[in-house]
């Protein structure tokens, strides 16, 4: 049910709490916020375009997308979208979900530093390329209308995300230059992240 807001109500499952508590332990509070921005953008958006996807399995990954960032969990050779992939696979497995569906987590990860897919092609993969697109570079701003972006903003704030996740993108792309993250700064990264319209 939605909230009164109008914002989705994030999930409540075992599974997207447990994905939860793993991501506030792990993530810097403005990361934390990053990716339950990129839960509630992808759900909006979804709503706006009627399309059908699997919430708990949407949530899981958006929360676990970026932990690949994180100290201990970033790779000395994986892009960090792969090691998050992995993560996000032992962690479903560990929550009971068959490895099929962890499998899905792990995909929709990845997928999401990669080649844009259709939401025919891959809801969940569709919705967390345009939720976090939307909140790192500020793309299809004309998907997301103000007050919504208000609510969020006013729920879960940005704080400083723009410089934390910039040096984070920039350690990767200089560490694994054959990385999407290297590709990404090489083509104006830098500039799209820090000219972001929601730091403005």
């Amino acid at each position: 049910m939605p909230e009164s807001s109008g914002l989705p109500e994030l999930p409540r499952t075992p599974a997207a709490t447990a994905a939860l508590s793993v991501a506030t332990r792990y993530c810097s509070p403005a990361l934390l916020n990053h990716s339950i921005r990129s839960y509630v953008w992808g759900v909006t958006y979804a709503r706006a375009h009627g399309i059908a996807f699997d919430d708990e399995l949407y949530y899981v990954a958006a929360l676990l997308h970026d932990t690949g960032l994180t100290e201990p969990f970033d790779s000395h050779s994986l892009p960090f979208e792969e090691a998050g992939g992995h993560l996000a696979w032992v962690f479903g497995v560990a929550a009971g979900w068959p490895e099929a569906r962890a499998a899905r987590a792990e995909h929709v990860i990845v997928a999401h530093m990669r080649a844009d897919v259709s939401a025919a092609e891959d809801a969940e993969s569709h919705l967390l390329q345009v939720a976090t697109s939307w909140d790192v570079a500020g793309r299809r701003p004309e998907e997301f209308p103000e007050a919504t972006t208000s609510s969020v903003l006013d729920r879960y704030p940005r704080l400083d995300f723009a410089t934390e996740f910039l040096a984070w993108f920039e350690d990767q792309a200089a560490r694994k230059p054959s990385s999407a993250a290297a590709r990404s700064v090489g083509s104006g990264g830098r500039l799209r992240i820090s000219a972001h319209p929601l730091d403005a």
